[in-house]
Protein backbone atom coordinates (compact mmCIF):
# COMPACT_ATOMS: atom_id res chain seq x y z
CA UNK A 1 0.00 0.00 0.00
CA UNK A 2 3.03 2.37 0.41
CA UNK A 3 3.18 4.85 -2.44
CA UNK A 4 5.61 7.45 -1.08
CA UNK A 5 8.47 5.06 0.73
CA UNK A 6 10.91 8.17 1.80
CA UNK A 7 7.84 9.13 4.10
CA UNK A 8 7.60 5.62 5.92
CA UNK A 9 8.42 7.06 9.77
CA UNK A 10 11.83 6.51 10.91
CA UNK A 11 12.55 7.16 14.54
CA UNK A 12 15.81 6.49 14.39
CA UNK A 13 16.00 10.41 13.06
CA UNK A 14 17.17 13.15 14.88
CA UNK A 15 14.41 15.81 15.80
CA UNK A 16 15.53 18.33 13.47
CA UNK A 17 15.25 15.76 10.43
CA UNK A 18 11.70 14.39 11.29
CA UNK A 19 10.37 17.64 11.47
CA UNK A 20 12.54 18.59 8.09
CA UNK A 21 10.51 15.51 6.87
CA UNK A 22 7.14 17.06 7.98
CA UNK A 23 7.84 19.59 6.13
CA UNK A 24 8.25 17.88 2.90
CA UNK A 25 4.81 15.94 4.30
CA UNK A 26 2.88 18.66 4.32
CA UNK A 27 4.14 20.41 0.86
CA UNK A 28 3.44 17.00 -0.85
CA UNK A 29 -0.29 16.78 0.75
CA UNK A 30 -3.50 18.07 -0.45
CA UNK A 31 -5.62 19.84 1.32
CA UNK A 32 -8.05 20.12 -1.00
CA UNK A 33 -10.88 17.60 -2.19
CA UNK A 34 -9.46 14.41 -4.51
CA UNK A 35 -11.55 11.49 -2.89
CA UNK A 36 -12.68 9.61 -5.59
CA UNK A 37 -16.23 9.27 -4.43
CA UNK A 38 -18.79 11.20 -3.68
CA UNK A 39 -18.78 12.51 0.09
CA UNK A 40 -22.53 12.93 -0.15
CA UNK A 41 -22.29 8.39 0.07
CA UNK A 42 -20.63 8.37 3.44
CA UNK A 43 -22.67 7.62 6.66
CA UNK A 44 -23.54 4.88 9.14
CA UNK A 45 -26.45 3.36 8.67
CA UNK A 46 -29.71 3.38 6.66
CA UNK A 47 -30.18 6.69 4.51
CA UNK A 48 -27.63 8.92 3.41
CA UNK A 49 -28.27 12.45 4.10
CA UNK A 50 -27.73 14.62 1.20
CA UNK A 51 -26.95 11.23 -1.46
CA UNK A 52 -29.29 10.33 -4.56
CA UNK A 53 -30.82 7.25 -2.75
CA UNK A 54 -31.30 5.64 -6.13
CA UNK A 55 -27.94 5.64 -6.83
CA UNK A 56 -26.38 3.91 -4.43
CA UNK A 57 -28.03 0.52 -4.78
CA UNK A 58 -27.18 -0.58 -1.19
CA UNK A 59 -23.81 -0.55 0.84
CA UNK A 60 -21.82 -2.14 -2.01
CA UNK A 61 -21.92 1.33 -3.48
CA UNK A 62 -20.63 3.10 -0.58
CA UNK A 63 -17.10 3.59 0.02
CA UNK A 64 -14.64 1.99 2.10
CA UNK A 65 -13.92 3.78 5.35
CA UNK A 66 -11.48 3.00 8.07
CA UNK A 67 -11.21 3.66 11.48
CA UNK A 68 -7.60 4.15 12.72
CA UNK A 69 -7.15 3.98 16.14
CA UNK A 70 -3.75 3.54 18.67
CA UNK A 71 -3.66 2.54 22.40
CA UNK A 72 -0.27 1.42 24.24
CA UNK A 73 1.05 -1.86 25.98
CA UNK A 74 4.06 -1.18 27.99
CA UNK A 75 6.78 0.61 25.01
CA UNK A 76 4.45 -1.23 22.85
CA UNK A 77 1.78 1.13 20.33
CA UNK A 78 -1.17 -1.28 19.14
CA UNK A 79 -2.63 -0.19 16.35
CA UNK A 80 -6.48 -1.07 15.11
CA UNK A 81 -8.07 -0.43 11.98
CA UNK A 82 -12.20 -1.54 11.45
CA UNK A 83 -13.22 -1.05 7.87
CA UNK A 84 -16.54 -0.38 7.85
CA UNK A 85 -19.00 0.22 4.50
CA UNK A 86 -22.51 2.37 5.17
CA UNK A 87 -21.97 1.60 9.11
CA UNK A 88 -21.49 -2.12 9.00
CA UNK A 89 -17.80 -3.90 9.59
CA UNK A 90 -16.06 -5.57 6.89
CA UNK A 91 -12.73 -6.27 7.77
CA UNK A 92 -10.72 -5.70 11.26
CA UNK A 93 -6.81 -5.66 11.20
CA UNK A 94 -3.87 -4.78 13.84
CA UNK A 95 -0.55 -4.44 14.29
CA UNK A 96 1.94 -3.93 17.58
CA UNK A 97 5.45 -2.21 17.06
CA UNK A 98 7.60 -1.17 19.27
CA UNK A 99 7.20 2.87 20.37
CA UNK A 100 10.24 3.50 19.78
CA UNK A 101 10.58 7.17 20.86
CA UNK A 102 8.79 8.82 23.62
CA UNK A 103 5.86 10.64 23.50
CA UNK A 104 6.71 13.76 21.95
CA UNK A 105 3.89 17.32 21.03
CA UNK A 106 3.93 17.32 17.10
CA UNK A 107 6.00 14.11 16.57
CA UNK A 108 2.89 11.30 17.16
CA UNK A 109 3.35 9.36 14.04
CA UNK A 110 6.95 8.71 14.51
CA UNK A 111 5.91 7.19 17.77
CA UNK A 112 2.85 4.86 16.67
CA UNK A 113 2.87 5.52 12.40
CA UNK A 114 4.65 2.11 11.88
CA UNK A 115 1.90 0.47 13.89
CA UNK A 116 -0.62 2.08 11.70
CA UNK A 117 1.05 1.30 8.64
CA UNK A 118 1.05 -2.21 9.56
CA UNK A 119 -2.43 -2.34 10.73
CA UNK A 120 -3.27 -0.95 7.15
CA UNK A 121 -1.24 -3.10 5.08
CA UNK A 122 -3.04 -6.28 6.94
CA UNK A 123 -6.39 -5.31 5.32
CA UNK A 124 -7.49 -7.46 2.40
CA UNK A 125 -9.11 -4.11 0.90
CA UNK A 126 -7.69 -0.58 0.64
CA UNK A 127 -9.64 1.76 2.05
CA UNK A 128 -11.08 4.99 0.19
CA UNK A 129 -10.93 7.12 3.37
CA UNK A 130 -9.19 7.36 6.55
CA UNK A 131 -10.39 8.53 9.72
CA UNK A 132 -7.44 8.55 12.37
CA UNK A 133 -7.71 9.67 15.92
CA UNK A 134 -5.22 12.21 15.77
CA UNK A 135 -4.10 15.35 13.70
CA UNK A 136 -4.08 16.53 10.65
CA UNK A 137 -3.07 19.77 9.18
CA UNK A 138 -4.03 21.19 12.62
CA UNK A 139 -0.44 20.68 13.55
CA UNK A 140 2.80 22.86 13.68
CA UNK A 141 3.74 21.92 10.24
CA UNK A 142 1.15 20.56 8.92
CA UNK A 143 1.56 17.20 9.18
CA UNK A 144 0.17 15.40 11.87
CA UNK A 145 -0.27 11.40 12.54
CA UNK A 146 -3.10 11.45 9.56
CA UNK A 147 -1.42 13.61 7.13
CA UNK A 148 1.82 11.55 7.34
CA UNK A 149 -0.14 8.40 6.69
CA UNK A 150 -2.31 9.73 4.17
CA UNK A 151 -0.01 11.33 2.17
CA UNK A 152 2.86 8.04 2.46
CA UNK A 153 -0.23 5.54 1.27
CA UNK A 154 -1.59 8.60 -0.63
CA UNK A 155 -5.40 7.74 0.19
CA UNK A 156 -7.79 10.57 1.11
CA UNK A 157 -7.55 10.54 5.12
CA UNK A 158 -8.83 13.06 7.87
CA UNK A 159 -7.31 13.54 11.42
CA UNK A 160 -9.96 13.19 14.25
CA UNK A 161 -8.42 14.98 17.71
CA UNK A 162 -10.08 15.55 20.90
CA UNK A 163 -7.65 18.38 22.01
CA UNK A 164 -6.51 21.46 20.18
CA UNK A 165 -2.76 21.13 19.13
CA UNK A 166 -2.64 24.12 18.11
CA UNK A 167 -4.50 27.49 15.68
CA UNK A 168 -7.34 28.89 17.22
CA UNK A 169 -10.50 28.83 17.53
CA UNK A 170 -12.61 31.49 15.11
CA UNK A 171 -14.64 32.37 18.21
CA UNK A 172 -14.98 31.28 21.46
CA UNK A 173 -15.25 27.90 22.11
CA UNK A 174 -16.24 28.51 25.74
CA UNK A 175 -19.61 27.71 26.00
CA UNK A 176 -21.17 24.39 24.56
CA UNK A 177 -21.75 23.97 21.03
CA UNK A 178 -25.21 22.55 19.83
CA UNK A 179 -24.85 19.46 18.06
CA UNK A 180 -24.03 19.58 14.45
CA UNK A 181 -22.63 22.80 14.78
CA UNK A 182 -18.64 23.61 13.72
CA UNK A 183 -16.43 26.23 14.28
CA UNK A 184 -13.28 27.31 11.89
CA UNK A 185 -10.13 26.61 13.27
CA UNK A 186 -7.55 29.00 12.05
CA UNK A 187 -3.75 28.77 11.25
CA UNK A 188 -1.97 31.39 13.99
CA UNK A 189 1.79 31.98 14.94
CA UNK A 190 2.38 28.76 16.02
CA UNK A 191 1.50 27.03 12.26
CA UNK A 192 3.43 27.03 8.97
CA UNK A 193 0.28 27.69 7.52
CA UNK A 194 -0.55 31.68 6.15
CA UNK A 195 -2.18 33.17 9.40
CA UNK A 196 -5.72 32.86 9.06
CA UNK A 197 -5.80 30.29 6.71
CA UNK A 198 -8.83 27.58 7.91
CA UNK A 199 -6.91 24.70 8.88
CA UNK A 200 -10.24 22.50 10.21
CA UNK A 201 -12.84 22.36 12.30
CA UNK A 202 -14.13 21.77 15.59
CA UNK A 203 -17.39 19.82 15.14
CA UNK A 204 -19.68 18.99 17.54
CA UNK A 205 -20.83 15.54 17.34
CA UNK A 206 -23.05 14.89 20.15
CA UNK A 207 -24.03 16.71 22.78
CA UNK A 208 -26.28 16.68 25.82
CA UNK A 209 -29.87 18.09 26.47
CA UNK A 210 -29.51 18.81 29.47
CA UNK A 211 -27.93 22.06 30.61
CA UNK A 212 -25.80 20.15 33.81
CA UNK A 213 -23.20 18.79 31.32
CA UNK A 214 -21.84 18.76 28.04
CA UNK A 215 -19.18 17.16 25.37
CA UNK A 216 -16.59 19.11 24.45
CA UNK A 217 -16.15 19.01 20.43
CA UNK A 218 -13.63 17.33 18.07
CA UNK A 219 -10.96 18.81 16.84
CA UNK A 220 -11.38 17.58 12.58
CA UNK A 221 -9.22 18.35 10.22
CA UNK A 222 -7.55 17.40 6.50
CA UNK A 223 -5.04 14.75 6.56
CA UNK A 224 -4.70 14.16 2.54
CA UNK A 225 -7.17 14.74 -0.50
CA UNK A 226 -9.87 16.13 1.68
CA UNK A 227 -10.84 19.74 2.04
CA UNK A 228 -10.86 21.38 5.35
CA UNK A 229 -14.94 21.84 5.32
CA UNK A 230 -15.76 18.07 3.39
CA UNK A 231 -13.49 16.65 6.50
CA UNK A 232 -16.46 18.10 9.28
CA UNK A 233 -18.85 17.05 6.75
CA UNK A 234 -17.71 13.28 6.47
CA UNK A 235 -17.20 13.18 10.34
CA UNK A 236 -20.58 14.50 11.07
CA UNK A 237 -22.14 12.00 8.59
CA UNK A 238 -19.88 9.18 10.31
CA UNK A 239 -21.71 10.45 13.76
CA UNK A 240 -23.54 7.83 15.39
CA UNK A 241 -25.00 8.78 18.55
CA UNK A 242 -21.31 8.64 20.56
CA UNK A 243 -18.70 11.47 20.57
CA UNK A 244 -16.03 9.21 18.12
CA UNK A 245 -17.49 8.93 14.59
CA UNK A 246 -18.91 4.86 14.61
CA UNK A 247 -15.55 3.78 12.21
CA UNK A 248 -12.92 5.47 15.22
CA UNK A 249 -15.30 4.32 18.08
CA UNK A 250 -15.28 0.64 16.84
CA UNK A 251 -11.42 1.15 16.03
CA UNK A 252 -10.86 2.10 19.77
CA UNK A 253 -13.07 -0.86 20.94
CA UNK A 254 -11.07 -3.14 18.71
CA UNK A 255 -7.31 -1.93 20.14
CA UNK A 256 -8.66 -1.74 23.65
CA UNK A 257 -9.53 -5.98 23.29
CA UNK A 258 -6.05 -6.25 21.81
CA UNK A 259 -4.41 -4.07 24.15
CA UNK A 260 -6.28 -6.35 26.97
CA UNK A 261 -5.61 -9.96 25.05
CA UNK A 262 -9.52 -10.05 24.33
Amino acid sequence: MVVHPEFVPDPSLSREEMERMQGEIARAAAFEDDLGFDPATVGVAGETPGADQATLGGNGDRPLVAGVDQAFRGDEAVSAVVLTRGGEVVERATAVEPAAIPYIPGLLSFREGNAVLSALDALDREPDLLLVDGSGRIHFREAGLATHVGVTLDLPAVGVAKSLLCGRPRRSLADPLPEGARVAIEADDDVTAPDGSVIGYAVQTRQFDSGDRHVNPLYVSPGHRVGARTAADLVLACAAGYKLPEPIRLADAYADEVKRGV
